[in-house]
């Protein structure tokens, strides 16, 4: 594996690793691993850097929705350009081309069930390449992005023998 390949394994792994971190676990000069990550940030391969939150433990649910797409592909531009557009709503967190029954997988996120209804009846499904809709809603997050949300739980169940 090359050099910025590992390098970006560290940082999806934890991205508040530092430079001098990343030199020494890789065993080279932390100038080299300064100088790969800011050509991996120019070069649009590293986006961004986020913090994946539990927000049900400060109280601020809001609803998530996944949301199979049913399109009509466009003449040389397949689905690309319907994608892109649903890209810019601000509800959307995620487009992703999926193989199956359904073309596209989109999550939005809401205050409220109403919300991520509205979205769909009034933005979503207005746009002319979309065919059809199923919206899933997310009841409970167990895992994202590599990080658990909750430990393994006690089994509090009362042991009943014959």
């Amino acid at each position: 594996m090359n050099l910025e390949n590992k390098i970006l394994k560290l940082i999806a792994a934890d991205a508040k690793l530092g430079n001098n971190t990343i030199a020494t676990m890789l065993e080279v000069d932390e100038a080299v691993v300064d100088a790969t990550i800011k050509k991996l940030e120019a070069d649009n391969v590293i986006l961004g850097y986020k913090t994946v939150i539990d927000w049900e433990k400060v109280g601020a649910d809001g609803v998530t929705a996944m949301i199979d797409v049913k399109v009509s592909p466009e003449r040389e531009v397949g689905f690309n350009r319907v994608a892109e557009r649903i890209c810019r709503f601000p509800e959307v967190r995620s487009v992703n081309l999926m193989s199956g029954t359904y073309d596209l997988s989109v999550v939005v996120t809401g205050e409220t069930m109403k919300d991520i209804s509205w979205f769909v009846s009034h933005r979503l499904s207005t746009l002319e390449q979309v065919q059809s809709t199923t919206t899933h809603f997310i009841l409970k997050r167990y895992k994202q992005d590599d990080f658990v949300f909750e430990g393994p739980q006690e089994d509090k169940r009362l042991v009943v023998s014959p």
